[in-house]
C-alpha cells in the first residue's frame, strides 16, 4: 500500500502558476500509474492528467492541455503537476492518485486505487 501527500496549493492570481507535489511513502511510485484529479465545489471529481509508470507517457484533459504538465521523479518518489496560465475555472481541490493498472490513459477515478488528502488551489480573477 502507498500513502500519498499533496502539497503546493494556495492562492494565485489569474495568469499565474503553481506547482503541486505528491510525495509517496510505503511503496515506490515507479510501480504505479499516477494521476491528478480535481474537484470544484458542487461538482464531480474530474480527471486532470496522468503519467505512465515506466516511459513517462502522459495524457491530459482537454481543459488543461498546453497549460499543465505532469511529471514524475521516481528517485524522489514524487509526482508533480506544473500549472501555468491559471484561470478561475481551475479553482478546486487537487488530488493525487495511484493506480496499480498499467497504462497512462486512465481517466476514470474508479481506475485509481490510492488517493491523497487533496490540496486547495484558488485562482482569483
Amino acid at each position: 500500500q502507498v500513502q500519498l501527500v499533496e502539497s503546493g496549493g494556495g492562492l494565485v492570481q489569474a495568469g499565474g502558476s503553481l506547482r503541486l507535489s505528491c510525495a509517496a511513502s510505503g511503496r515506490t511510485l515507479s510501480t504505479y500509474t499516477m494521476g491528478w484529479f480535481r474537484q470544484a465545489p458542487g461538482k464531480e471529481r474530474e480527471f486532470v492528467a496522468a503519467i505512465s509508470r515506466s516511459y513517462g507517457n502522459t495524457h491530459y484533459a482537454d481543459s488543461v492541455k498546453g497549460r499543465f504538465t505532469i511529471a514524475r521523479d521516481n528517485a524522489k518518489n514524487t509526482v508533480y503537476l506544473q500549472m501555468n496560465s491559471l484561470n478561475a475555472e481551475d479553482t478546486a481541490v487537487y488530488y493525487c492518485a495511484a493506480a496499480r493498472s498499467v497504462g497512462y490513459l486512465l481517466t476514470s477515478k474508479n481506475q485509481y486505487d490510492y488517493w491523497g488528502q487533496g490540496t486547495q488551489v484558488t485562482v482569483s480573477s
